[in-house]
């Protein structure tokens, strides 16, 4: 059996990042993670740190310039960016959201042009609008397990994984009714129309505006599920590895 790659992890205890060093640590990989001086000394995150400790992970001081570090390199066999949301070159957002999006957009152009080895995974999801628009909710540990299991997957190699698990793609009417049968009530479902998502999104204050902006790609504009996923630049996590149980939204 081939050696496990050796994992690093920028940013690991952040929110999605804690997830993929957990994951990568428990697959028995040497896992590594990048962390700011300032996270090291910040109590807020001590319990985090100290359980990437515990569980034999490597801590590693921050760097800048990542990518150009990765192509000085020239050993690093896959990057995953921080691509854990939208597929940001499919999006149809406003601003904030927009410039948001297209930075990380441009990141990936620069990897690609770069010729850097890279998997995508995108995912998550916050809830809006007054349709049947469908989006994707996954927990949190799932993303680390996918992750992970990309990561020397040749099938992953220079394309998106996108996590759209079917039993986790509603839309906000499909969740409603979902939580109605479990409590055994009708509640009242108040919509909220484009108009003033946009409305909203233009006079609240960062980090609202953002939300609310997110909220409007993914629920008005359908960005997580308007698009037929094809082989050229992607593959579905649930059809790769079946042997992950995810926790389903029901």
């Amino acid at each position: 059996m081939a050696a496990k790659s050796k994992v690093l992890v920028i940013g690991g205890t952040g929110y999605i990042g804690k997830f993929i060093v957990e994951a990568s640590a428990k697959s028995s990989r040497p896992t590594f993670t990048l962390l700011r001086e300032s996270t090291l000394s910040n109590p807020a995150k001590a319990k985090i740190v100290e359980g990437f400790k515990s569980l034999g992970v490597n801590l590693v001081r921050d760097r800048d310039r990542i990518v150009v570090a990765i192509k000085a390199a020239g050993n690093i066999k896959r990057f995953l960016p921080s691509e854990f949301g939208n597929d940001v070159d499919r999006v149809h957002a406003v601003e904030p959201a927009k410039s948001a999006f297209a930075i990380k957009a441009k990141i990936r152009h620069l990897v690609e042009a770069e010729g850097i080895p890279y998997t995508y995974v995108s995912d998550k999801v916050v809830i809006l609008r007054d349709e049947n628009v469908k989006a994707v909710f996954n927990k949190e540990d799932d993303i680390g397990a996918y992750t992970i299991k990309a990561v020397d997957d040749p099938r992953t190699l220079n394309k998106i994984l996108y996590i759209r698990l079917p039993a986790n793609t509603y839309s906000f009417n499909d969740l409603v009714s979902l939580w109605e049968r479990k409590i055994g009530k009708t509640l009242e479902r108040v919509y909220v129309s484009e108009e003033k998502v946009l409305k909203n999104i233009q006079e609240v204050a960062v980090p609202f505006n953002v939300i609310l902006a997110i909220s409007h790609s993914i629920f008005v504009k359908e960005d997580h599920t308007n698009f037929e996923i094809e082989s050229s630049f992607g593959v579905e996590a649930s059809e790769l590895y079946l042997d992950v149980k995810y926790t389903t939204v029901d």
